[in-house]
């Protein structure tokens, strides 16, 4: 493993457990990228029995050396290395929605280490790191048990006094972007892909008494292509598989909006295993597109690595959902569109399909992971494009498998 990864890894001094034996119930959101999960999930994940991470299970994969790069060519996982550490790793930091603010020690640990996968170039310097620590102090010191304040107003004073020398790192978090596009994300080492997650700061930490009662949930648009993970990681534990499904049209263009995006979505760095992308449209447009993939890295990514940026986000689209609709392990399908126009329906279809008490939908669904305001039929800006990859005859037929209606104007 890079030595690196290692430093990073001592750092964050995990304690060994062995909770992951106990764990009876855990739920996995099977999903596209830019399909709406992360949105689903958040909403989800404010049921009090449901504990999850604040992002997504990849950093972590990483530090256990799984993934791209290190025992897979893709985000394809045939085997799982180390999943005793892997495990508690997230049995770590995984965590329950609560009206509390963490205590001053736990949200020094969580900031200091969520941070430290983010810029880790930056925070690997001893001195970089040391002041970190005494960043977070000092914003922390602003804030008690009883502030009143939002959960945003007070992740933007913390990162305000991380970043006082170099505000423009804020731009990487999600709903923070100011930088201009001729900024992106280059770091040459990549944990966490940005925008980034800015840790939460309102949750309860699982404890060993939540292990047998606790709904475990996950959601990463590569989970498609790692099923049996979690079997692995919590063996006793019963996987109930959810597949949240998107349009074509939806889901393609946001994809080429993110591809083309200057500050997220960075996957990998293909240049770290000898390839330059040459894709249409992406390659030949911005800075980083000789090098950086983004998204999910499907089995079949070195096909599409000179071709169009609508081929390759059609593949994106198609291949997660054929994976998912291939092992047959879903037993709930939704649509994000049908969560969209009525998310207290969809919750409750949910909630009674987990066997869980039903639960108030928290407010106004917040705006996530986005690269412009959302509106509806964003998809008209490449109306004529995708209604011509409409016209094939794989993408009616997935289509028609996930239940939507080739007519564009049931389409959000």
């Amino acid at each position: 493993m890079d030595g690196r990864l290692l430093t990073i890894k001592a750092r964050r001094d995990v304690p060994g457990t062995n909770l992951d034996s106990l764990i009876r119930r855990v739920v996995v959101v099977l999903c596209g990228s830019r399909g709406g999960s992360s949105l689903f999930k958040e909403t989800l994940a404010q049921h009090p029995r449901i504990a999850s991470l604040d992002g997504e299970l990849d950093p972590l994969l990483a530090l256990s050396g799984n993934g791209f790069n290190q025992n897979s060519d893709s985000d394809c996982l045939e085997s799982v290395a180390n999943a005793s550490e892997l495990a508690g790793s997230i049995l770590d930091e995984i965590s329950f929605a609560s009206p509390q603010i963490l205590d001053a020690a736990a949200l020094q640990r969580k900031w200091r280490n969520r941070l430290a996968l983010q810029f880790p170039s930056h925070f690997l310097d001893p001195d970089a790191y040391r002041r970190l620590g005494q960043s977070l102090e000092a914003a922390l010191g602003q804030i008690d048990r009883g502030d009143r304040r939002s959960e945003a107003d007070l992740q933007r004073l913390i990162l305000a006094s991380v970043f006082s020398e170099e505000p423009w790192r804020i731009s990487y978090y999600d709903g923070n972007a100011t930088l201009g596009a001729s900024h992106h994300f280059d770091e040459s080492l990549k944990i966490e892909e940005p925008p980034f997650v800015m840790p939460t700061i309102r949750r309860r930490l699982f404890a060993a008494s939540d292990a047998r009662d606790a709904v475990l949930l996950f959601k990463s648009p590569s989970d498609a292509y790692r099923i049996g993970l979690y079997e692995r990681l919590f063996p006793n534990a019963e996987v109930t598989y959810i597949h949240l499904t998107r349009g074509y049209a939806q889901s393609v263009n946001g994809l080429m909006d993110g591809w083309l995006y200057p500050l997220g979505f960075f996957s990998h760095d293909l240049s770290q295993v000898g390839c330059e992308l040459a894709i249409q449209g992406y390659s030949d447009r911005v800075s980083f597109g000789r090098k950086w993939w983004k998204f999910d890295l499907p089995c079949n990514w070195r096909r599409f690595t000179r071709t169009s940026l609508e081929e390759v986000c059609l593949n994106q689209w198609s291949s997660i959902h054929e994976a998912i609709l291939r092992r047959g392990v879903c037993s709930l399908r939704v649509s994000f569109e049908d969560f969209v126009a009525s998310p207290a329906t969809v919750l409750k279809r949910v909630t009674d399909h987990l066997g869980l008490s039903a639960m108030a939908l928290p407010g106004a669904l917040p705006v996530r992971m986005a690269t412009d305001p959302p509106h509806p039929s964003r998809w008209h800006k490449r109306g004529a494009m995708l209604m011509e990859l409409g016209r094939r005859p794989p993408v009616r037929d997935m289509m028609g498998a996930l239940g939507y209606s080739m007519d564009a104007r049931t389409w959000l």
